[in-house]
C-alpha cells in the first residue's frame, strides 16, 4: 500500500516565468566569456557582494529621472514598488528557521552572486536563467533544508554554465557548499560524449550522495522544477526527460521516503509519457467529486466519534491518491472509480506509538477489518524509515477503505522522508552525511566503482526498481534486499565468502535451494562449505548487482584458471 501525501506547494512566478528544463545542447541563449580580465572582475564583484559592499559597475548609474522614464517605457513598476525576486525564498526559509537572521543574510547575498554569475543568460523559454536555481532553492526551503543546501541550490548550475569554478565556490562559500555543488554538476558531454557523460554523471551523483544525501535532494528538486516547465520542449525531449525521471529519479524518491516529491514527479512524467491515459484518469476522478466528498464526510465523522470513545485525540481526513497511482491500479479502465479507490483515510494521532495501536482498534470497531490487510510498519519500519499502521476496512455500502494510522512525527517522515530528519536536526549536514541505516544506499555504493560505464545505468535501474524486503539473519541482523530477491542475493549481501561457498539455504527452519525467492520477515540461514562451486544458472536468479558482479568475478576467475591464464600458488 503506497503512500502519496499532498503536493509540495508550487513556487509562484517571481520576476519571470518558470524555466524550461535543463538541456545539454545549446540550452543557453548566451554563454560566458572565459577571459582572464573578466575572471578578475568576477572575483572583485563576488567578493564585494559577499562582504556587503556595492559591486563596481562598468558605467555610472543613470540619473533617477532617466531610470524612472525607462521603467515607464518598459511597462515596469518603479524599483521601490517591486518585490525583490529573492523574497519568496527568504520568506520560506524564515518560516522554518525564524531566528536565523545571519543565515538569511547569507542566503540573500548568495542569490545576488548567483544572479550576477548567470547575468543575461536565458533559457529557451526566454526567461532569465536565474529563475530556475531560485525556484529550486525555494522548493528546498519549503522542505525545511538548511542554508548550505539552499546556497548550493542557488549555485548548482553556476559551475556548469558559467566561468565560475569549484575552487572559487570553495573560497567564497566553504567546502561544504562546494561539495554539494560538485555532486550535482554534470560532466562535460562534449569531452566524454553525451551518453558516457550521462552515465558517469549519475555514478558521480550516487557516490556523492553516499557522503551527503543532500546532493540527491538538490538533484531531485532540480528535476521536479524541470518537469513542471517541460511543456516548452519538443515532444521527443519531453518523452526522454520524463522516461529518465520515471526510471531513475522516482525510485530515488521512494528510497529516501520523499513521497511528496515522488507523487508529483510521477504525475508530471505520466502526463508526458501517456497523455491520453493521464487525461482519462484526471476526468474520471473529477466526475464524482461531490459524491466522494459526501461519502468520506460520513466516514470521517464516524471514525472521529469512535476514536473519542477510545480516548484518542487525532485528526482524520480523506486524502486523494495521485493520478499515476490510480493508473497503476486501474490501467485503462478508469471510468468507474469508487470513493475507496480514489481516497485513503489518514489518521494522525496526537500521542505516541501505543496510541496508534489503540486507534487501530477503534477503526476496526467502527468498521469491520478485511482479512489479511493489516500491516505493522511501526514495529518493522520500511527501508526508507517510513512508519505507519496500515489496514483496510469495509466501509458504508461495502466499500473497501484503506486506512493509515501514524503519529505526527511519523507523518512528517511519511511525507518528506530524509528531508524531515534533516530539518529536525540542528546539525543538518552531519545527519545527512552519516545515514548508515539506509542499507539500500550502502548496497548501491558497494558496486559503484567496479561497474563498467556502459552497463551502469541499466544496473542502476534494475537495482532501484520495485520495493524492498527485510529478512532476518541467524544472529538477528536485518538484511534489506529488493523485492524478488533470492538466496543468491542474500548470500552475497552477507559479505565475506558466503556467496562463493554457498550450497543451500535454510528458510524459516526448512531447507531450500539457493535460488528460492525470499519474502519479507523470513528467517534465512546460508549453508556453506569450502570448495563449493557456484552454478552459472544462479546468475539468472540474482536480483542485485552485487550478487551478479560477485558471480561474474568467480566465473571469470574459473575461466582464466581453466585456460592457464592465471597460475595458482
Amino acid at each position: 500500500m503506497d503512500v502519496e501525501p499532498a503536493h509540495l506547494r508550487a513556487v509562484p512566478p517571481i520576476t519571470a516565468p518558470f524555466l524550461d528544463p535543463e538541456d545539454d545542447d545549446d540550452a543557453l541563449a548566451g554563454g560566458p566569456n572565459g577571459n582572464a580580465s573578466l575572471a578578475v572582475d568576477r572575483r572583485i564583484a563576488v567578493s564585494a557582494m559577499l562582504t556587503g559592499h556595492k559591486p563596481p559597475t562598468a558605467s555610472p548609474p543613470l540619473p533617477r529621472w532617466r531610470r524612472r522614464r525607462a521603467e515607464l517605457l518598459l511597462g515596469r513598476r518603479p524599483a521601490a514598488e517591486r518585490v525583490p525576486a529573492v523574497a519568496p525564498l527568504l520568506e520560506a526559509f524564515r518560516r522554518q528557521r525564524p531566528d536565523a537572521d545571519d543565515e538569511a543574510s547569507l542566503l540573500r547575498r548568495s542569490y545576488q552572486v548567483a544572479e550576477f554569475l548567470h547575468g543575461d543568460q536565458l533559457r529557451r523559454s526566454g526567461a532569465p536563467y536565474i529563475s530556475h536555481p531560485l525556484a529550486v532553492a525555494t522548493i528546498l526551503a519549503e522542505l525545511g533544508m538548511d542554508v548550505s543546501t539552499l546556497v548550493a541550490a542557488l549555485l548548482h548550475d553556476a559551475v556548469e554554465d558559467t566561468d565560475y569554478t569549484l575552487g572559487e565556490c570553495r573560497v567564497d562559500f566553504g567546502a561544504e557548499v562546494a561539495r554539494l555543488v560538485d555532486g550535482v554538476t554534470k560532466l562535460d558531454g562534449e569531452r566524454l560524449g553525451k551518453d558516457v557523460a550521462e552515465r558517469e554523471t549519475f555514478r558521480k551523483m550516487v557516490l556523492a550522495a553516499g557522503a551527503d544525501l543532500r546532493v540527491l535532494l538538490i538533484k531531485l528538486v532540480d528535476r521536479l522544477h524541470n518537469l513542471r516547465t517541460l511543456g516548452a520542449q519538443p515532444r521527443h525531449k519531453q518523452v526522454r526527460i520524463a522516461r529518465q525521471s520515471m526510471d531513475l529519479l522516482v525510485p530515488f524518491c521512494d528510497r529516501l521516503g520523499l513521497y511528496r516529491l515522488k507523487r508529483e514527479l510521477e504525475d508530471l512524467a505520466f502526463r508526458y509519457l501517456n497523455p491520453q491515459a493521464h487525461a482519462e484518469i484526471h476526468a474520471a476522478v473529477a466526475i464524482d467529486q461531490r459524491r466522494r466528498d459526501a461519502y468520506f464526510a460520513v466516514v470521517c465523522k464516524h471514525v472521529r466519534t469512535t476514536l473519542r470513545e477510545y480516548g484518542i485525540r487525532a485528526t482524520v481526513r480523506a486524502r486523494p491518491r495521485h493520478l499515476y497511482s490510480l493508473y497503476e491500479d486501474n490501467g485503462d479502465q478508469p471510468v468507474a472509480l469508487s470513493p475507496g479507490r480514489v481516497c485513503r483515510l489518514v489518521i494522525v494521532v496526537d500521542g505516541d506509538e501505543q496510541d496508534c495501536y489503540v486507534a487501530l482498534g477503534a477503526v476496526h470497531a467502527a468498521y469491520p477489518p478485511l482479512a489479511g490487510r493489516t500491516r505493522d510498519y511501526i514495529a518493522a519500519p520500511k527501508y526508507n524509515l517510513y512508519q505507519s499502521l496500515h489496514t483496510s476496512v469495509a466501509g458504508p455500502q461495502s466499500e473497501r477503505i484503506d486506512v493509515l494510522v501514524r503519529t505526527a512525527a511519523m507523518q512528517d517522515v511519511a511525507e518528506d522522508g530524509i528531508a524531515a530528519t534533516i530539518r529536525e536536526d540542528v546539525n543538518a549536514g552531519t545527519t545527512a552525511r552519516h545515514r548508515r541505516d539506509l542499507d539500500w544506499l550502502q548496497g548501491l555504493l558497494a558496486w559503484q566503482g567496479e561497474q563498467p560505464s556502459e552497463q551502469y545505468l541499466d544496473e542502476l535501474r534494475t537495482e532501484l526498481l520495485g520495493g524492498s524486503i527485510v529478512v532476518v539473519a541467524p544472529n538477528g541482523e536485518l538484511v534489506t534486499l529488493p523485492t524478488g530477491a533470492t538466496g543468491v542475493d542474500y548470500a552475497f549481501a552477507r559479505g565475506g565468502h558466503v556467496g562463493d561457498r554457498l550450497i543451500s539455504l535454510r528458510i524459516n527452519g526448512m531447507l531450500a535451494p539457493v535460488t528460492a525467492p525470499l519474502h519479507n520477515g523470513d528467517l534465512v540461514e546460508a549453508l556453506t562449505t569450502e570448495g563449493a562451486t557456484p552454478d552459472p544458472e544462479w546468475l539468472g536468479a540474482a536480483r542485485t548487482a552485487r550478487a551478479r558482479r560477485g558471480l561474474r568475478a568467480i566465473f571469470d576467475l574459473e575461466s582464466d584458471l581453466g585456460n592457464g591464464d592465471v597460475h595458482e600458488g
